[in-house]
């Protein structure tokens, strides 16, 4: 169990997504907005090793860094799982 413990994972969390042609993101610069396709105060998505397993709103922790409040678990469907 140790051993499991010890294993690095990929965590990303989603705040939207956008599409656009390569020769708009080639324009990209400092102070760029880019456009996503959530609303402010929408949930965002915890991605682990390129699997949605959580929702969850920002949460302010201290002057300067952010984190996430987990308010749903996503569960894989039953069929998926092999």
């Amino acid at each position: 169990m140790e051993a499991v413990m010890n294993v690095n994972l990929d965590v990303q969390v989603v705040l939207g997504e956008c599409r656009m042609p390569i020769s708009s993101l080639l324009k990209l610069g400092r102070g760029s907005v880019i456009e996503l396709d959530q609303k402010i105060g929408e949930p965002v998505s915890l991605v682990i090793n390129d699997r949605l397993v959580a929702r969850g709103d920002l949460v302010k922790i201290s002057e300067d860094r952010i984190g996430v409040s987990l308010t749903e678990i996503v569960l894989e469907h039953p069929a998926s799982i092999i």
